[in-house]
């Protein structure tokens, strides 16, 4: 299944200087464990991940290189399948120190199993981190554009996966909310 756009998909991932290995047929190939260590995927039946696979551009990274670019614009997401992904986020410089560097916090370090993207995926704005390869890197990836045409073709996983991709947001903010609280509670 070729989703709308994905020669400019593919462009745009080739220019990044990821390696494009075509799509993500057989998916569920890949062994239970993807279906276990995935929230995005572990209510999807092997016949469904398959599916879902078709539509997905499968890419690989070498350590150190970038995968998703703070501040570029982005219309689709990655679900991690093997190695491991550091998210960072640039510190702005200081306006009241102008001899100040730019600095880095590292957010959270991505695994198997682990989305990525989604929300510039879904809003199609700037993206909020950078995500480097900390190893060899395999990804699927997904655009909006795929979604859109696997609930015209396969309403039944194309629900299931953006209820999922929901659920995924939804929980994120959760747990956003509660750090904003503990440190306002320190102050």
């Amino acid at each position: 299944m070729a989703a709308t756009g994905a020669v400019n998909l593919e462009d745009k991932l080739r220019q990044a200087g990821l390696e494009l290995l075509g799509n993500c047929q057989k998916m569920s190939g890949r062994g239970p464990d993807l279906l276990e260590h995935s929230a995005m995927l572990e209510d999807f039946t092997p016949q469904e991940l398959d599916t879902l696979g078709e539509a997905m551009l499968l890419v690989r990274a070498q350590p150190g290189q970038v995968l998703i670019s703070e501040g570029d614009k982005g219309d689709w997401m990655l679900l991690l399948l093997s190695g491991t992904v550091d998210v960072t986020k640039t510190t702005p410089l200081s306006e009241d120190e102008p001899e100040s560097q730019e600095s880095f916090s590292r957010l959270g370090v991505a695994t198997e199993g682990a989305a990525l993207g989604e929300m510039s995926m879904f809003d199609r704005d700037v993206r909020y981190a950078t995500c480097t390869a900390i190893d060899t890197v395999e990804a699927a990836v997904l655009s909006r554009a795929a979604i859109g045409q696997l609930i015209r073709q396969h309403p039944g996983v194309g629900a299931k996966l953006v209820v999922k991709i929901t659920q995924l947001l939804a929980q994120r903010l959760r747990n956003t909310s509660n750090r904003l609280v503990k440190m306002l509670q320190k102050q």
